[in-house]
């Protein structure tokens, strides 16, 4: 790199160790940083509120002595991503906020607002790694081609969240973190005395604060009415509360009393009805095949089908032998061993080996 007119990188900070240790790292190499903070919606009256994220962004960057820029994404946010959050629910589908937040908020328009106040390259604290491919052309030109990759720490990786990524971002992007563990990013974070080293990470939605999600959807006045409980049979168990308040595999709080465990096995939004089973391994529980929608390929859209992958349709889940197929413009995912609690609203990751191909949103249930 040219010390002389260094490139200009803007990180996305959060106030967090991951963000603070990339700023450390792209600072360390040459680059000339700045931080970039995204204001967006919190609940009024909660926790959130009183956090002081930009607060804490402010004080890393001021250690670090590197610009620090804010963007105001409150209405944004709470349109893309809470209201769609939402809506999802009202409407029996389980979402992922993480992975629509990556695509329109993240690598949307804060990518966008960086590269227009003069960013040569976006970085942000993920643990996810970008390779990069060289061929020759026609031509002689040589052209470039970009890989997302899993991260170096497995128990880490967040590719999972990062499929709707495409080349012209990738070609533009950052990952300081992709080859490291948490623990030396914490020790990175320590060497520069920089106060965010032992900070914990952060919650799994950052716009809700409660353990679970039933709370923040009635307060929201998501719509819902109490309807049956019944079993696979059809026989009325009880009464729930609301079907927006359950998922497919959930156990707590079902409210049945005297026997049990139930788990529910189904979402009946045409009779209003909450379909439970006494059975963890009830048939109902497991998918093999279903239709995805908004499918995004990280590189070259595939020329033949079917394809062989591997697919992760939750973010914890070890990812399945499956078969990707097109019919009549449709996406039809066929796993190899059917999966438990696949919902119609989460994403389907396509992996070759340590690659990330594409993915998608599982749409509907086929069998």
């Amino acid at each position: 790199m040219n010390k002389n007119n260094p490139k200009k990188v803007f990180v996305g900070i959060s106030g967090g160790v991951d963000s603070a240790a990339s700023a450390t790292l792209l600072q360390q190499q040459g680059f000339e940083v700045t931080g970039i903070y995204m204001r967006i919606w919190k609940e009024k009256g909660s926790p959130l509120e009183a956090k002081g994220e930009e607060e804490n962004a402010r004080r890393v960057a001021k250690e670090l002595e590197i610009g620090f820029v804010t963007v105001d994404l409150r209405k944004e946010f709470k349109k893309e991503i809470v209201d769609y959050f939402l809506s999802q629910y009202e409407s029996g589908r389980t979402p992922n906020p993480c992975v629509r937040c990556n695509r329109e908020i993240k690598f949307g328009l804060l990518f966008k607002k960086s590269m227009e106040m003069g960013a040569d390259f976006f970085a942000t604290g993920h643990y996810v790694r970008i390779r990069q491919n060289i061929s020759q052309g026609k031509n002689g030109r040589k052209i470039k081609k970009y890989k997302l990759s899993k991260a170096k720490d497995i128990q880490k990786d967040q590719s999972y969240f990062l499929y709707n990524l495409n080349q012209k971002i990738l070609s533009k992007t950052i990952f300081p973190l992709g080859s490291l563990t948490k623990p030396e990013v914490r020790e990175i974070a320590k060497e520069n005395s920089l106060f965010v080293h032992d900070k914990s990470d952060s919650q799994e939605v950052c716009f809700i604060t409660d353990k679970y999600y039933g709370e923040f959807l009635k307060r929201m006045k998501v719509k819902m009415k109490a309807g049956d409980i019944v079993d696979e049979e059809g026989n009325v168990l009880g009464e729930h509360r609301g079907l927006p308040l359950y998922t497919i595999g959930q156990r707590r709080d079902i409210r049945i009393g005297g026997t049990g465990p139930y788990f529910v096995v189904g979402l009946d939004y045409r009779n209003n009805h909450l379909v439970v089973s006494r059975d963890g391994n009830s048939k109902k529980l497991f998918v093999k095949k279903f239709t995805l929608r908004d499918v995004n390929w990280v590189g070259k859209q595939p020329e033949t089908y079917p394809l062989k992958v591997k697919i992760k349709t939750r973010y914890r889940m070890e990812a399945v032998d499956s078969q990707v197929s097109k019919e009549k413009n449709k996406i039809i995912v066929t796993l190899s061993k059917k999966s438990r609690a696949v919902m119609p609203g989460q994403s389907a990751v396509f992996y070759l080996r340590s690659d990330v191909l594409g993915g998608g949103v599982i749409d509907r249930i086929l069998e």
